[in-house]
């Protein structure tokens, strides 16, 4: 039940993230709502986060009070017959199928990259003694 709740929280913030991602780029917003909402957004979607996942505790504080917290002071600035727009279009959006072929393609590169690099490194490693011996 708990998790349940916090799933469709997680997908309602997703959805509202996309949403501000649309309503930075919309004309009819004005243009420090756009900043706002294109920062939220950027900072939100980013791989980059204030505080790396790594650090214990404090690590997932910005993915769960920043966030959200952004999102929820974007979102009173915008009108909401606007953020109703953004947020139907956000759902189709959020809600495209995935590719599994995408997936597969994806996959099979980082396999060829890793497979490569480890290749590299074998290389590498069995010509070492004959590399220090050439040297001395």
């Amino acid at each position: 039940m708990v998790l349940q709740r916090i799933r469709q929280w997680a997908r309602m913030l997703q959805r509202d993230v996309v949403a501000l991602w649309l309503a930075a780029r919309d004309p009819r917003v004005p243009w420090y709502v756009k900043a706002l909402a294109g920062a939220v957004a950027a900072y939100a979607l980013s791989p980059v986060d204030l505080i790396p996942d790594f650090i214990p505790v404090f690590g997932y504080l910005d993915d769960l009070v920043i966030v959200p917290l952004g999102v929820w002071a974007t979102l009173r600035l915008i009108p909401v017959p606007l953020m109703m727009e953004f947020r139907a279009e956000a759902a189709k959006i959020v809600d495209r199928p995935t590719s599994r072929v995408g997936f597969a393609v994806i996959v099979v590169i980082w396999v060829g990259v890793v497979s490569l690099a480890a290749w590299c490194v074998s290389v590498r490693w069995s010509t070492w003694p004959m590399l220090l011996r050439q040297r001395w």
